[in-house]
């Protein structure tokens, strides 16, 4: 079974790059993140007559996830278990094919040191609690997204000029390394050892053309999922072309 993940930036506005890997890559799992959309507005009708099941938590112009699935999507759960009609759409979950699968758009936290920042680590211990309550490491959990956080310094491609900074602040890398500890694995590091390998460029500063990027998206997997997993890597041919994304698509095959 290949997932991808991928923070599509508008799912409307990638809508030929998504049906060209749909199409091309046919991946049995697809994780969207920064869908933009609210659930009614999806574009659901090209991408079922591929052959996808599709389950949905949208938002008007700002974050949205959703699951697109060969295989039936089961028991999906949307929102963290306090979650409101006001909270922000950014996680849904389901099982496939026994595989459960939590796909994530992590808040970005603008800066170190902003509200939203704090409203960062705040989102990332409300994680930490569901994932420890509903997540037992003894199944095979897939967590994947945008995290909008880097592990360590290889995963930036000038760790000095990012020293401290959003995505790269020690704050957020040990909220990070809290739900790694629950007895996850990055799966990239794992089969990839020290490749400096990035997911996101960033546009302003055509990051992508200099060879500036981040590996901010990431898949964890328990033990169980590790142990049936082959590879992780990323799909720079997605990130080319006409009106790609900022970041480009990560898979993992799992058996």
């Amino acid at each position: 079974m290949d997932i991808v993940t991928w923070n599509v930036n508008s799912v409307r506005a990638r809508l030929p790059r998504l049906l060209e890997l749909l199409k091309i890559r046919k991946p049995d799992v697809v994780c969207l993140q920064e869908t933009k959309v609210v659930d009614g507005l999806f574009p659901r009708e090209l991408i079922e007559e591929l052959g996808y099941n599709i389950e949905l938590f949208g938002q008007k112009t700002y974050n949205g996830v959703a699951i697109l699935s060969r295989s039936a999507i089961e028991e999906v759960t949307r929102g963290f278990p306090d979650d409101t009609e006001e909270d922000q759409k950014r996680v849904i979950g389901a099982i496939i094919e026994g595989v459960m699968i939590l796909n994530l758009y992590v808040v970005n936290g603008k800066a170190v040191g902003d509200a939203k920042y704090d409203f960062k680590l705040q989102w990332l211990e409300k994680l930490l609690q569901m994932l420890t309550d509903s997540y037992p490491m003894t199944e095979k959990v897939v967590v994947t997204g945008d995290f909008n956080i880097t592990f360590d310094d290889r995963d930036v491609y000038d760790p000095d000029a990012w020293r401290d900074k959003i995505l790269c602040s020690l704050p957020e890398r040990k909220a990070l390394a809290k739900i790694v500890k629950l007895g996850l694995t990055d799966a990239f590091r794992h089969f990839h050892g020290e490749d400096e390998s990035y997911t996101w460029w960033d546009f302003r500063t055509r990051g992508y053309q200099r060879g500036n990027g981040l590996r901010i998206d990431h898949f964890l997997v328990s033990k169980p999922a590790l142990e049936a997993s082959e590879d992780v890597w990323i799909d720079t041919d997605f990130r080319e072309g006409e009106k790609p994304s900022d970041h480009a698509p990560v898979f993992l095959r799992v058996c």
